[in-house]
């Protein structure tokens, strides 16, 4: 089996989760690389938009932000920020946001805004962008974040974007229309909420990972589906067009090619 490592897992498995008839609200890091991964290999018509305006671009490389050239230069049209979020954003023309954070806790909440209190944090970070509007108005959110008790928390310490709600019930409560977040892809395993309570439980685990480890690295007292299935290993192809992604990037931007 061809040896990976667990970034390149998460990855993988967050793009997996795209299909060819999602319009993606994509961030930038981890998800733009599932993002592109999946066009580039199992979902060619999949439609990526950035914060910026850049509507269905191909980058050839991933951007360093959303202002990076490559974006307006590949995509199909580009439109003011404005209208992304008011016309194609807020009137629900898109399918799929992924969303990352400082800590997650068990019913999808998201906070990228300090960590501690908030007149007086330890860390403060550096706050919603677009995070918010994308994590009510997007039709599903998948959050892609690296498994440890620090990021997925019993409490968080500000609520940037709203999951589910503190219980588990405001989303609904406040008669949201879009789904909010239905999977979280960590380096560890898949999470999806329990239809009832909305609280996320583990689905899949990752080669060589035990619930027992999960366990160990998320702040609540996580729970297993009836059935946990093993998520099935990275594929040659999808490592190949993965780090051939991330070497092109790596010179394009003149960074260090050592560990790409």
């Amino acid at each position: 089996m061809t040896a990976y490592t667990p970034t390149e897992m998460m990855t993988i498995a967050a793009a997996r989760a795209l299909s060819n008839d999602d319009i993606c609200f994509v961030g930038i890091g981890l998800p733009s690389a599932a993002c592109n991964l999946a066009r580039l290999t199992h979902a060619p018509r999949l439609r990526l938009v950035y914060e910026s305006g850049t509507l269905d671009t191909k980058p050839r490389v991933l951007p360093l932000s959303i202002g990076d050239g490559e974006l307006c230069e590949t995509a199909r049209t580009t439109v003011p920020v404005v209208e992304m979020f008011q016309y194609w954003l807020q009137g629900g023309r898109i399918t799929v946001g992924f969303l990352g954070g400082a800590q997650v806790d068990r019913f999808g909440n998201l906070n990228s805004t300090v960590i501690g209190p908030y007149a007086h944090p330890t860390v403060r970070l550096p706050g919603s962008g677009g995070a918010t509007e994308i994590a009510l108005h997007c039709g599903r959110i998948f959050i892609v974040m690296p498994h440890g008790p620090r990021a997925f928390v019993p409490r968080l310490d500000f609520v940037t974007s709203l999951g589910h709600g503190p219980t588990g019930t405001e989303r609904r409560a406040l008669g949201i229309a879009t789904d909010g977040p239905v999977l979280i892809v960590t380096d560890l395993c898949l999470m999806q909420p329990n239809p009832d309570t909305k609280e996320f439980e583990v689905v899949s685990v990752h080669p060589g990972v035990t619930m027992d480890r999960v366990r160990e690295q998320t702040g609540w007292p996580v729970q297993a589906r009836e059935r946990v299935d093993d998520t099935p290993p990275p594929l040659p192809e999808e490592l190949d067009v993965l780090r051939s992604l991330q070497q092109r990037t790596h010179r394009a931007h003149g960074l260090d090619t050592a560990h790409a």
